[in-house]
């Protein structure tokens, strides 16, 4: 073994380290973006409720509710009660960042709406995705632990490949819904210039965060296989 619970320095470990430098930055990024287009006024003077209200009705959704929710870049889409809910910092801003995060949202409505089949891959896939995030790994240390690589080293692998599955299924819903959320902006004339770009730039620092959760989580699995192959190697 990689000298596994602390006897010698696990080279493994690496993986995690970037993986998480990876996840710092891409939050920071984000952070950084949305703060500062968040003090740029859409000429529109539209809210993101109000934005996220037009972009709806433009596309023939009329059974979403839009609702506020506490926190910061809290926003999400809930396809199971067709609520649509977006942050303080994005309900009554009227700021570019604010309509750009609000639209992308609409983007995962505007997906359900038309039966997108990555959305519905990604929305089955979380029971599993759920279920391989907290076991997975636990099942793999035990394994390693107890000398069980035959029975449980392999099954907490296969589990938490689930949560890394779904990670990834989630970069084409991510980016879809922010290609619709750039085109719906300007055909329906709330932003238009700029603006636009500047929306761009936010939802694009806002990828960076899945693609950054996608690779962490890649990582952490290769992780896994290695310190299973070596613990083979050293028995």
């Amino acid at each position: 073994m990689f000298g596994y619970f602390g006897y010698y320095m696990d080279p493994t470990y690496v993986l995690v380290l970037v993986g998480a430098l990876l996840c710092i930055a891409a939050s920071a990024k984000l952070n950084g973006t949305y703060k500062k287009y968040a003090q740029v006024r859409c000429m529109s003077g539209m809210t993101g409720a109000e934005a996220a209200q037009r972009i709806l009705n433009a596309a023939g959704i009329y059974d979403v509710r839009i609702e506020r929710v506490p926190g910061n870049l809290t926003d999400h889409y809930d396809p199971g009660n067709k609520v649509l809910r977006l942050s303080d910092s994005v309900y009554g801003a009227s700021s570019v960042a604010a309509i750009g995060v609000a639209a992308h949202e609409c983007g995962h409505a505007v997906q359900h709406s038309q039966n997108y089949a990555p959305l519905k891959v990604r929305s089955a896939l979380v029971p599993a995705a759920n279920i391989g995030s907290k076991l997975g790994i636990p099942l793999v240390i035990l394994g390693l632990l107890f000398g069980l690589h035959s029975s449980l080293v392999p099954v907490g692998i296969w589990v938490f490949s689930l949560a890394v599955l779904f990670q990834i299924v989630t970069l084409p819903v991510e980016f879809n819904a922010s290609s619709r959320a750039l085109v719906m902006l300007q055909n329906l004339g709330i932003t238009g210039g700029q603006e636009t770009g500047y929306c761009k730039k936010v939802l694009w620092a806002a990828a960076l965060t899945y693609v950054a959760a996608a690779a962490s989580s890649v990582l952490q699995l290769l992780r896994l296989v290695l310190l299973s192959g070596g613990s083979r190697r050293d028995d």
